[in-house]
């Protein structure tokens, strides 16, 4: 799976733009706020269909577009997979509102025909690292939540239907739970969005519970490889069925890690109903669904010490160094062909060693491409094997040095 082309209008600092990419590596070069992590977002967003970086996807149109009667940004790549060609668009569409904030409309169109944003999803995988994405360990679990679920949607398309069907339900759900504590009323009511939300919630619990239980396989490798065997790490999913997290090594249901990992979709669904029953009158006084994935949490712990807590800076660093590596595995394993890299100011981030380890990483059928404000970072004869692109003010040139 590669990208061979990338088009851009109205998307970021650019107004127009066209390059186009090796089998292998690419090298985006220039000074800070240039556009090199924009071209990386792009690409990235033709994976998950939403912006890493940004909290609302209308940011990602560009400033001068916003005066046009109907702004539209779009992003454009030139896919190979299984050795055919695609073209894979996604339109952004700010449709104007009275308020004068406009509406946020997204089309997506495979080969010109346009789809379902559930039936793309997983069509063409890649993985990105930002410097910023030790705030996976170091934020919230709704950090640690949104990762997961951006790994899973490249890998089970199934899985992005049932997070927004589960999104919806739950909206609906708080709501009534709010109007019964105001206003009374058949707490009945709530028997529909219960089931709504035991069996969504089961569907995403059980992905979560056996692809995170695969991935740390994966996981451990890269993290053992790059601390040369003196650490060990381990994921710690705790789904939250009681509304607590707790750090126990135990899934919230009561069982062990073991027997979690052998629970169907049946079981978890009808625990979490049963569940959701329990607390139902709780959940009235409260006005808030308080069990579910959305209140799920993943911890990392290496040498039984908990990283996001007790981590230094070098650990978490290298942690997420190999989470990524261990993504681009994992998703080869699981798609048959090896998703797309994007390492942003990656080298910057590294001591000269784990710099080295990296670069020697890059199989010879990977495709990466690396952004850099210093050239240097890099050996000659690294150089030579990469396309070379300037990047200067939102325009791109290929530089003779590559």
């Amino acid at each position: 799976m590669q990208i061979r082309s990338l088009s851009l209008s109205n998307y970021r600092i650019f107004k127009r733009l066209e390059m186009d990419f090796p089998q292998r590596l690419t090298l985006l070069v220039g000074n800070n706020a240039q556009g090199k992590t924009s071209i990386l977002e792009a690409i990235h967003f033709l994976s998950i269909f939403t912006s890493p970086l940004a909290s609302s996807d209308r940011e990602a149109i560009n400033l001068l577009a916003l005066k046009d009667e109907i702004p539209v940004g779009r992003i454009v790549g030139g896919i190979q997979k299984a050795g055919k060609n695609h073209t894979l668009e996604i339109r952004l569409i700010l449709n104007p509102a009275q308020n004068g904030s406009g509406r946020l409309r997204k089309e997506v169109l495979i080969d010109g025909v346009k789809k379902k944003l559930f039936d793309a999803v997983g069509f063409f995988n890649s993985v990105l690292f930002l410097p910023q994405m030790t705030r996976i360990l170091e934020d919230g679990p709704d950090e640690r939540r949104k990762y997961i679920d951006q790994l899973l949607s490249q890998a089970y398309p199934g899985y992005v239907r049932a997070l927004s069907d589960y999104q919806a339900a739950l909206t609906r759900r708080n709501a009534l739970l709010k109007l019964l504590f105001d206003k009374g009323g058949d707490e009945g009511q709530l028997a529909y969005w219960d089931e709504m939300i035991a069996s969504n919630g089961a569907t995403i619990i059980e992905a979560r519970i056996k692809s995170i239980s695969d991935f740390e396989k994966y996981f451990r490798e890269q993290f053992r490889r790059l601390t040369g065997s003196r650490e060990e790490i381990c994921l710690d999913y705790q789904p939250s069925y009681n509304g607590e997290n707790q750090a126990s090594h135990q899934l919230a249901l009561g069982i062990s890690q073991s027997q979690g990992d052998q629970l169907g979709y049946t079981e978890i669904r009808d625990h979490f109903l049963a569940r959701l029953k329990t607390l139902r009158r709780e959940e009235i006084r409260r006005g808030v669904t308080t069990i579910g994935p959305h209140r799920d949490e993943i911890r990392f712990f290496s040498n039984n010490m908990d990283l996001g807590v007790f981590g230094s800076r070098g650990q978490i660093r290298t942690a997420v160094m190999a989470l990524k590596i261990a993504e681009t595995q994992w998703l080869k394993d699981k798609s048959g062909e090896l998703p797309v890299l994007l390492l942003d100011e990656t080298l910057a981030e590294l001591d000269e060693l784990r710099r080295a380890d990296l670069l020697n990483s890059l199989g010879l059928d990977e495709q990466a491409i690396l952004t850099t404000t210093d050239l240097k970072l890099f050996t000659p004869d690294f150089i030579k094997t990469c396309q070379v692109w300037q990047v200067a003010e939102g325009r791109v040139e290929k530089s003779t040095s590559g």
